[in-house]
């Protein structure tokens, strides 16, 4: 299958997946705050915050994981993908170890004596933070197996599973609502580890029946090969501190000044970006494995294409999805949660929505950086720059601003790094200077017009009907803007090619 039907076919089946868990997740996103209470459900996100900072150690490997396997794939050699899966493995093996070790340390200090928690919760947070440990170890072991079916593009198995995943999570939350005189917050993280286990299950099933060379368990002495895999990791780990410390550290800070409500009001907003985010990460799933390889086969005039096509489509990707949430935002939140909303959430909603924004842009430039090979400047001054996140957001705090001053402050430091970005991925590909010229005037033009639209969008609680008419009348608008301002006359006349051999076959 030629690399762009590739890229078609799998994004297709990561689309099935996502508009599935999508609407799945805005729904129990609900039942889970009426059921839990804001108070419980502001102390299952702190609580599992505090496991995920401990995690800092996986995600880099997690990304040498991914880009090792990708590289050895396009060689063709399945004894070379095995060394990396095994050597990976027991890398991975041993971060589990070291995670446990530190959040049953520092991690329940930092719990039981530091975090703003009502006395009358600590022993559920307490119960809540062991499971979290179990899950977190349970994750870090897939990782291998899951950068084996993302390599090799099985995403039909990974959408069927992410739908799985979901109907379990359906059926736990019918068991958290039905269940009367238990602890609804000790119930809700029983069921959702469970869940976590059987589907890690599943995926070491799979794996080992369809790729029984690449996973079978071999000992591998490759002192040389380790070596760059850590190396790779090691660098990559300021990236991850960074990334570590603009959200769970954020979390942390906004409870010490502002207490579970606010975490509460977070983990909605959260909740609202994860479900939009989710069609343009699977769309980038999706390229990622054909930017990678098209470095490590030197087809670089590819590569550039997919890394700037990727990048705008899927900015105009998450801009169709999200202008009506910007536009009308108190009022779908009011239809969504009712009334009893913890304070923030709407304008928090809108700032993280902006800060995804730029998520979607930098996507396939760190997928870039990792088939370069070549990150060490890269995160060495992406982590010093998205650490100043920490201190100004307690500078601010400090000085008595909203929480909200917070994430706007933010979204200033994503934009830096997006700019180091740019400067970066262009000293190694060169991309043309028309061609990126172009790009970033599309990008930005979009981008104006979308915090015009949050500014001057609806205040007021507005109906359904409402709501569905202004949000077609938003979509058709900005689709067509993007079609005559964000699109080159080439891909306009793609997509015109593509609709008339549609309308004729009709």
């Amino acid at each position: 299958m030629s690399g762009n039907k590739s890229i078609a076919k799998n994004t297709l089946f990561l689309y099935i997946r996502m508009l599935f868990n999508m609407g799945v997740s805005l729904y129990s996103s609900r039942v889970i705050l009426h059921t839990l209470g804001v108070q419980d459900f502001g102390v299952y996100n702190l609580v599992g915050g505090v496991v995920v900072m401990f995690t800092f150690l996986n995600a880099p490997m997690t990304s040498a994981t991914q880009r090792f396997i990708n590289v050895e794939k396009a060689s063709g050699f399945a004894d070379r993908v095995n060394k990396i899966f095994n050597i990976s493995l027991s890398v991975h093996v041993i971060i589990s170890i070291l995670i446990l070790l530190l959040a049953e340390t520092a991690g329940l200090w930092f719990l039981n004596y530091k975090l703003n928690i009502p006395p009358d919760r600590m022993s559920a947070a307490n119960f809540v933070f062991q499971l979290s440990i179990l899950t977190t170890v349970i994750d870090v072991m897939r990782v291998p197996f899951n950068a084996m079916i993302i390599a090799y593009e099985r995403m039909s198995f990974y959408a069927f599973l992410g739908i799985f995943e979901t109907v379990a999570k359906l059926v736990a939350i019918y068991l958290l609502v039905v269940f009367p005189g238990v602890d609804k917050l000790l119930l809700y993280s029983v069921l959702w580890m469970l869940i976590n286990l059987i589907t890690n299950i599943i995926y070491l099933f799979y794996c080992k029946k369809n790729f029984k060379e690449e996973t079978s368990f071999k000992r591998y002495k490759d002192p040389a090969k380790l070596k760059e895999l850590l190396s790779f990791s090691g660098w990559m780990l300021f990236g991850q501190l960074a990334v570590m410390g603009a959200t769970q550290g954020l979390n942390m800070i906004l409870n010490i000044f502002n207490g579970v409500v606010v975490n509460a009001a977070l983990g909605i907003a959260t909740q609202v970006n994860v479900a939009m985010y989710s069609f343009v990460s699977n769309f980038q799933v999706a390229f990622n494995p054909q930017i990678i390889q098209s470095y490590a086969l030197k087809e670089y005039d590819r590569n550039k294409k997919l890394i700037l096509a990727t990048s705008k489509y899927s900015f105009f990707l998450m801009a169709i999805l999200s202008a009506p949430v910007l536009f009308y935002t108190k009022s779908i939140l009011t239809l969504w949660l009712g009334d009893g909303q913890p304070a923030y959430v709407d304008s928090f909603v809108q700032v993280i929505a902006l800060c995804s924004f730029i998520d979607a842009l930098a996507g396939p430039f760190w997928v870039s950086a990792q088939a370069i090979g070549s990150v060490k400047e890269y995160n060495i001054t992406l982590t010093c720059i998205n650490l100043l996140t920490l201190p100004l957001a307690y500078v601010l705090l400090k000085m008595g601003y909203s929480p909200v001053y917070v994430f706007a402050g933010k979204l200033a430091i994503s934009i830096v790094l997006q700019l180091f970005r740019y400067y970066f991925i262009n000293k190694y590909v060169k991309f043309d200077k028309k061609e990126f010229a172009g790009y970033l005037l599309r990008v930005i033009g979009i981008f104006s017009l979308l915090i015009l639209l949050m500014v001057f969008g609806n205040k007021g609680n507005s109906s359904f009907l409402e709501m569905f008419i202004g949000a077609i009348i938003i979509e058709l608008v900005l689709s067509a803007v993007i079609l005559i301002i964000g699109l080159e006359s080439s891909e306009r006349i793609l997509i015109k090619d593509f609709l008339n051999k549609k309308l004729k076959r009709s």
